[in-house]
């Protein structure tokens, strides 16, 4: 699954971080993989979507990065854009509470439902730091290679780009945005927008609209942060 030439990666992001496939630990994550399968594991999400954030947003188009954790682990969840679902899918708590505050923070109508695909075509890298899980097991592949793929894209991200705006929401998110350089480019922390965090935080955190005056005043131009409306 995680195999040379067979990865969908836009090419702007294959130039960059697809020599990292050939490392023995992603190799060895891609042994993983091919065994959880085989032993009957049901995988979110499909394999065909799992770098569907890098192929959204290709590298030069990235203006924002919205770091997730690992991918949703109920059936049909899971696309390959952290906090997204597909339409129809009921829309998860943390996402519940991330429409709210773009609601409070910039006015945004409620959308119909939480697919998040138009931000990632419009410049936000929408990036779980694990990209697999197992149904009915959160955090199930934590630990198997992951991670250093995923930070691997974060450094490139911060050393090739300038004035990109990465929003961490709880501490597992700014642990891993450790190495962003803030003189480069904007950090903005906050809890998670987890039912049991949000709360102490993130309400209230406004971070759609300052990621936005930030690139304004960078004089690039802002995320329509707008998602379609039930009619």
């Amino acid at each position: 699954m995680t195999d040379g030439d067979a990865i969908r990666l836009a090419p702007s992001w294959k130039a960059r971080v697809g020599d990292w496939f050939q490392r023995d630990d992603m190799r060895a994550l891609s042994a993983f993989l091919r065994e959880r399968v085989r032993a009957g594991a049901r995988i979110h999400p499909d394999p065909k979507h799992i770098f569907a954030a890098f192929d959204a947003t290709p590298f030069d188009a990235v203006k924002v990065v919205i770091l997730g954790q690992d991918p949703y682990h109920g059936p049909g969840q899971a696309h390959g854009l952290c906090f997204s679902v597909l339409p129809g899918v009921p829309i998860p708590p943390s996402l519940d509470n991330i429409f709210k505050e773009l609601h409070r923070d910039i006015g945004m109508a409620r959308p119909a439902n939480g697919y998040l695909m138009p931000w990632a075509e419009r410049g936000a890298l929408l990036l779980n730091s694990v990209l697999t899980v197992e149904d009915g097991r959160a955090g199930s592949h934590q630990g198997r290679g992951w991670e250093g793929f995923t930070d691997h894209v974060v450094d490139v991200l911060n050393r090739e780009r300038e004035g990109l705006v990465f929003m961490l929401w709880g501490s597992y998110a700014q642990a891993k945005g450790k190495v962003i350089d803030p003189r480069r480019h904007r950090v903005l922390k906050a809890p998670h927008p987890s039912p049991l965090s949000a709360h102490r935080g993130f309400i209230g955190c406004g971070h759609f609209s300052a990621a936005n005056e930030y690139l304004a005043r960078h004089g690039q131009a802002p995320i329509d942060w707008s998602l379609p409306t039930a009619t």
